[in-house]
């Protein structure tokens, strides 16, 4: 870890992944448009994430999402100088959980609603 930045973040290690927790970490819209837009792209830096997944969300709040993901093992991040890097850990997913990956990949080209459902959470404001 460099000096003077702080991460947290415990991420399990591939024999530790847990189902439930995996698919909770996926179930929020723009979430999964995180891990989507990485699975497509590859690694990449966090803001460009937010932006090209199309997501409307703060960096304080884009950084909770992928808290999530990070400590369901969906995620791993890496720092270089003042940038964030994240990369799906597909490998991982695939030898614990065969095929779950990419089935959720593709279903994002097979259900409109995906999109949708993305849209509306982000559109809800508190009470």
């Amino acid at each position: 870890m460099l000096e003077g930045v702080m991460d947290d973040v415990v991420e399990p290690a591939a024999d530790d992944l847990q189902l439930p927790r995996v698919l909770a970490a996926l179930a929020e819209p723009n979430r999964l448009a995180t891990v989507q837009y990485v699975a497509r792209a590859g690694e990449s830096c966090c803001s460009e994430v937010i932006q090209e997944a199309g997501l409307a969300m703060t960096k304080s709040t884009f950084s909770h999402h992928l808290r999530i993901l990070r400590e369901a093992g969906v995620l791993t991040k890496r720092i270089q100088g003042t940038k964030g890097y994240t990369t799906l850990r597909k490998d991982d997913l695939d030898r614990r959980f065969p095929g779950l990956i990419d089935a959720i990949i593709d279903a994002e080209n097979q259900d409109p609603s995906i999109e949708r459902s993305r849209d509306s959470a982000s559109s809800v404001t508190p009470s």
